[in-house]
């Protein structure tokens, strides 16, 4: 009962600002991440492993994150479904003309590309894309791990920053709004799996 009135509450917050996506402007968004200070962490090209100044690599790449995917976790950090004392305080100051435009400009950036080092550890990624298969990440996530509307890209997120979301997810820190429910999904796996799995996403292109 807990989780559904949660979701109920994100819905109702939620779903003003999706039936207004399209209105996202990518430049005004731009601008405002910049004056916001979105970029310090999160990278100038949405991307923090390249050009971020984050030390805490649970911080998460937003570059080529689906538009209303951004809109929504902002929308939750506004309202307090999700909790974070930056990002709670940011979003504070945030309209919905403006969440609509950061939106925009985070899904028109191209992911990250970077060339791969090498595997240090093939075991993981092996074990993690079995894992991924036996939980049908595609299913959700789209057929690349690209994002579909409301649910996140996970191809080449950082590597720390999925392992968190997904421990947050089991214990309950942190609850999703998709077709499942993201603590289900996960309750089955143990610390290898989450690991392995956040891995193996991270190296995906």
């Amino acid at each position: 009962m807990r989780a559904f009135g949660w979701l109920v509450a994100a819905m109702t917050v939620a779903i003003p600002l999706a039936a207004n996506a399209a209105e996202g402007i990518p430049d005004a968004g731009k601008a405002k991440a910049a004056s916001a200070g979105c970029l310090i962490c999160h990278g100038a090209d949405g991307v923090a492993t390249a050009n971020g100044i984050a030390t805490d690599k649970a911080i998460p790449d937003l570059a080529a994150e689906p538009d209303l995917f951004v809109q929504f976790q902002l929308v939750f950090y506004r309202k307090g479904v999700r909790k974070n004392t930056i990002m709670s305080a940011l979003a504070q100051s945030l309209s919905n003309e403006d969440i609509r435009n950061l939106g925009a400009y985070f899904a028109s950036l191209p992911a990250a590309n970077a060339p791969l080092p090498p595997d240090a550890a093939p075991e993981q990624t092996e074990l993690g894309a079995n894992v991924a298969r036996a939980i049908h990440c595609t299913n959700c996530h789209g057929d690349h791990y690209e994002g579909v509307d409301n649910i996140p890209r996970l191809a080449g997120q950082r590597e720390d920053y999925s392992y968190k979301a997904l421990r947050d997810f089991k214990s309950g820190t942190r609850t999703a709004v998709g077709a499942a429910g993201m603590a289900d999904v996960v309750q089955p796996l143990g610390d290898l799996e989450m690991k392995a799995l956040a891995h193996y996403l991270s190296r995906l292109r």
